[in-house]
């Protein structure tokens, strides 16, 4: 494929421009000293409703939201659309646990979930466990944003791997030194690129294919055909995905705001009330994910070919780039190089808050509880700095050296592997009634039973015989049937029944547990209480007070 010199060109001098707004950044309220993690790390703890709205959405809806979701609708139908119910139930589902998260954070200054686990049960073991859990997880996601930027280079015609390592290089650099600063700011770009391009290109594509019927018809006549039927593909969901859809659905909503990276963007909101109607507007992200996923539809209407792909030997190429190549195809050159933009900078923003969440736990949650626990501020907030460069670092290694499709693998598998949190995190805002090594249990049980589970499954597509995807065969289990269900909804099952019974079995044994240091008004506080302090006086030590 020859170089677009115009699309590439337009997308360069966007992509230095949000560059320099990282930069930028570091003066944008400017504090007395960066070198802190509630500065570094959470912009202050002061951003209003409009800023986190940015910030959140641009966290959320990565770049590779954008780019997988209508490359699974293109390959897959009906499945794809997971990510729009996902996206629906998830708000009402999280808005109180948010809440409550929020204020007990800014009352005993936590940084990170794990600092929360800490102090409510009493259990570095279990504090480590989610710190790690949520490093781990993460990693995979960040390498992912790399995939929407070589998704886009790659339709315009640029190949390698080095504009990829130079784009992530200055993305290090600024994030180093603005800190959350920096993707905060960066977002009203990538936004507002993003919208203006889904409304531009749902109006012209249908108009330019002859209309929705046609099409959907394209659609239903490649999803008709026998192998497409085999694989389970089809404009409808059939008896046996059905069940994998809606727990898949559910277990994803439940998984997203456990990640550390979402949690970030909460801690850094001004007030409970910033959280609250930001739990109410972010649902206009999910009307625009809808409307990406049917570009997927709108590929095999335009007989959209992937890179790589061979139809004939029945290669199929790398799907991610049917959205570039849409775009390529529907718009004048200029339009297109925008909207290459949008999905590239829209990489930035989720990586830089990722690999700031990650880097806050290591330092808060292993650097400081198990390495130097007296660490001053000013430690602390340099070693996030060098651990988020090596976050970075380790992502474009996962990219470079592994194939494509081992990332997205990791990162099924970072979806299974962080619902083992929620017990202690989202359940435990509410009651402290889980014994300290119930939890410690549970997270043992469900872990190994979803690994066991990712291992059994397939990948027909790729020819590989384990850690195929995350859609379990029920018959694995001994019952008679042909449906499949998400893995992670099976193993956070079994997480919550083994923390019930050991917490039930250790407190009749009356077997000594963990001290909860924080208290049930912690959990209402709101900005303006008398115990929303500034947080500075309230670490002191650069620790929780918690601790």
């Amino acid at each position: 494929m020859e170089v677009q010199v115009t699309e590439l060109t337009i997308f360069i001098v966007l992509f230095a421009f949000v560059s320099v707004l990282g930069f930028v950044a570091s003066r944008w309220r400017r504090p007395d000293t960066m070198e802190h993690l509630d500065e570094w790390g959470l912009g202050g703890r002061n951003f209003g409703g409009w800023i986190t709205w940015f910030l959140l959405g641009g966290d959320l809806y990565t770049a590779y939201t954008f780019v997988a979701v209508p490359a699974l609708m293109f390959g897959a139908g009906a499945m794809g659309f997971f990510a729009l119910p996902y996206t629906v139930v998830l708000y009402p589902l999280v808005l109180i646990p948010l809440v409550r998260l929020w204020s007990v954070s800014h009352v005993h200054g936590f940084v990170t979930p794990a600092d929360f686990v800490r102090a409510r049960f009493g259990s570095s073991t279990m504090a480590l466990l989610v710190a790690i859990t949520g490093i781990v997880a993460t990693m995979p996601y960040i390498a992912l944003q790399l995939v929407g930027i070589e998704a886009v280079l790659k339709a315009m015609g640029v190949e390698g791997k080095w504009p990829i390592t130079i784009a992530f290089l200055i993305l290090a650099i600024y994030t180093y030194n603005s800190g959350l600063r920096a993707p905060a700011l960066i977002a009203f770009v990538k936004d507002t690129l993003i919208y203006l391009t889904v409304i531009v290109a749902i109006v012209v594509i249908p108009t330019k294919l002859g209309g929705w019927d046609a099409i959907f018809a394209a659609a239903g006549e490649k999803f008709s055909q026998p192998a497409a039927q085999a694989a389970g593909s089809g404009l409808l969901l059939n008896a046996n995905n059905q069940l994998n859809y809606v727990t898949l659905a559910f277990g994803s909503a439940l998984a997203l705001f456990l990640y550390p990276h979402s949690l970030t963007g909460v801690l850094a909101a001004r007030s409970r009330d910033t959280v609250k109607r930001n739990m109410a507007a972010l649902p206009a992200y999910s009307f625009v994910l809808g409307l990406l996923a049917l570009l997927g539809l709108m590929a095999i209407a335009a007989e959209i070919v992937p890179v790589g792909a061979d139809p004939a030997a029945g290669v199929p190429g790398d799907r991610n780039t049917v959205v570039p190549l849409l775009f390529g195809w529907a718009f004048p050159s200029w339009f297109a190089g925008i909207a290459f933009a949008a999905i590239g900078i829209g990489a930035l923003v989720p990586a830089a808050v990722m690999s700031i969440a990650a880097a806050n736990l290591f330092t808060r949650n292993i650097y400081t509880e198990y390495i130097r626990r007296d660490a001053s501020p000013r430690e602390e907030a340099q070693v996030s700095k060098l651990v988020s460069l090596v976050v970075k670092f380790v992502a474009v290694v996962l990219v470079l050296g592994l194939d494509t499709q081992y990332s997205i693998d990791l990162q099924l598998i970072g979806g299974v592997i962080i619902l083992q949190t929620l017990p202690a995190v989202a359940l435990g805002v509410f009651t402290r009634w889980f014994h300290k090594w119930a939890l410690v249990a549970g997270w043992v049980a469900g872990m190994v039973f979803g690994f066991w589970m990712l291992w059994t499954i397939p990948n027909p597509a790729t020819d590989r015989k384990h850690f195929g995807g995350s859609a379990f065969k029920l018959s694995e289990l001994g019952v008679d049937t042909k449906w499949t269900i998400y893995a992670g909804f099976l193993s956070v099952a079994l997480n919550l029944i083994v923390v019930a019974l050991v917490t039930w079995g250790l407190r009749a044994g009356k077997v000594a547990d963990g001290e909860d240091v924080t208290k049930p008004s912690d959990y209402t506080a709101e900005q303006g209480d008398p115990k929303v302090r500034d947080i500075p006086e309230l670490v002191g030590d650069g620790r929780p007070s918690a601790t």
